[in-house]
């Protein structure tokens, strides 16, 4: 792999402008996709890309390439320079950032590094042969390299390593989902996801409809993390808060959630997928944003700091230079656990409802009161008499996830890390730490297929 620190280093040297800073990601990684129980598409990816951001006069450009030899790197650095040359001059931009002690966090392994395509097939071959059922899904694994440096004397970089375990068990009329993600593979058992997924679509067949209505539930962590996910894009952006589409907006030191809900981004966890350093080498800091139900706080780049004033500060959350638009986000989310030992005692808190695996096509409605609408999928059933009992069709729902957490019974006792990563563009892992929980209120607009293929 390239030095990505080195690169970075070049692209600013090629930069003709007052200020430049260039931030650069690279891959070595593998995917063993499979379909039908078999392993159908082997890929790999070593690839990297640059991109550079250069000042004129209080004009910002921005351009990237993977084209990292000298030449390329002067042709990306002219167009960053015609690209700034033809943008107005930017009022809220506070310039590039200053060098900072940078923490040190875990997230590289050399076992996961050393995963090739042989291994790779392997672990995908022991979560295929551990189910019942046809699987489909993937396995893969990669490093990835993140560099920034800049014309203000910033050089931050760290090596990453991730890996993870996606498995659907599906046939006529029935459907399992399992998934397992971590940044060192000696963590991850294949074979422990094949069976989960099977042993969930074994139990989908001969689903049932059910009519629509309010019904107390419980989400699994699949569901969770991407409820959360979704909720998190403005609720728990800097931007988000300033521009009143984040649901916190008028909102922090207010209890909006049940006390059980604590909700934090800590990119240093290392249960996580962690990060020192966000896209302008700023460290990475925990922030606090629902403590004991009470909304506390959002997640800030330095830009969206300087506009809130106050004092803000960036807690290191400048995305991508492509996707500033999007303002900083909460990538490294994490819930607090609870008490229950399992999915199982949670239905017994709630008595009758639902109990949700995962969800699909997810679309925020109204982001201002973190309302979402989607569908269960591949494991949905209903509660009684606190059991998890017969099987349900896929849901269609449209829940506000505020109230949703207004009233949360029980959550297990461990946060597991989920995936929300789709692997499209450059590799950067992230996921959520997320445990299953039981809620008053989850409501269902209709019901939709039944499980299956």
């Amino acid at each position: 792999m390239i030095d990505a620190l080195e690169t970075a280093e070049r692209a600013v040297a090629a930069a003709e402008a007052d200020e430049a800073e260039a931030v650069v990601l690279a891959e070595r990684s593998g995917f063993a996709r499979f379909a039908a129980s078999e392993v159908h598409q082997p890929t790999l990816v070593e690839d990297a890309t640059v991109c550079l951001r250069v000042i004129r006069d209080g004009k910002v450009g921005i351009a990237a390439t993977n084209d990292l030899a000298d030449e390329g790197l002067r042709r990306l650095a002219r167009r960053a320079a015609e690209t700034a040359e033809s943008a107005p001059a930017e009022d809220s931009f506070p310039g590039l950032a200053d060098p900072m002690p940078l923490p040190s966090v875990g997230g590289y392994d050399e076992e996961t590094a050393a995963l090739g395509p042989d291994d790779q097939a392997r672990l995908a071959a022991a979560a295929i042969d551990a189910s019942r059922f046809p699987t489909y899904g993937y396995l893969t694994s990669g490093v990835t390299r993140v560099a920034v440096a800049s014309s203000r004397g910033v050089r931050a970089k760290q090596t990453l390593t991730d890996t993870t375990a996606v498995v659907l068990a599906a046939g006529e009329a029935v459907s399992g989902y399992a998934e397992r993600t971590s940044w060192r593979a000696a963590e991850l058992d294949p074979a422990a996801v094949g069976r989960e997924a099977g042993e969930t679509a074994a139990r989908t067949r001969g689903a049932r409809g059910l009519e629509p209505g309010r019904y107390a539930a419980v989400l699994e962590r699949y569901a969770v993390a991407e409820l959360l996910l979704y909720f998190a894009l403005d609720s728990f952006s800097g931007l988000g808060l300033l521009e009143e589409r984040s649901y916190l907006s008028g909102r922090l030191g207010e209890r909006t959630f049940d006390p059980r809900v604590s909700i934090a981004d800590d990119a240093l966890d290392p249960a996580g997928l962690p990060k020192a350093f966000d896209f302008e080498g700023v460290p990475k800091r925990r922030v606090e944003l629902v403590e004991n139900g009470v909304a506390r706080g959002v997640v800030w780049d330095r830009e969206t700091a300087v506009r809130a004033g106050n004092g803000q500060v960036s807690t290191g959350h400048a995305p991508v230079p492509l996707e500033r638009e999007w303002g900083p986000q909460a990538l490294a989310l994490s819930i607090a656990g609870g008490e229950a030992a399992s999915t199982e005692d949670l239905a017994s808190l709630l008595g009758e409802g639902i109990h949700v695996t995962r969800l699909h096509y997810l679309g925020v409605v109204d982001p201002r009161e973190g309302v979402i609408t989607g569908m269960t999928r591949d494991g949905t059933f209903r509660i009684r008499n606190g059991r998890v009992a017969e099987p349900l069709v896929n849901l269609r729902f449209t829940v506000s996830v505020p109230e949703l957490l207004r009233e949360v019974p029980g959550l297990t006792r461990e946060p597991i890390v989920v995936n929300v990563n789709d692997f499209y563009g450059a590799r950067y892992p992230f996921g959520v730490l997320a445990p299953a929980l039981a809620t008053a209120s989850f409501n269902v607009t209709g019901s939709g297929s039944a499980p299956g293929i």
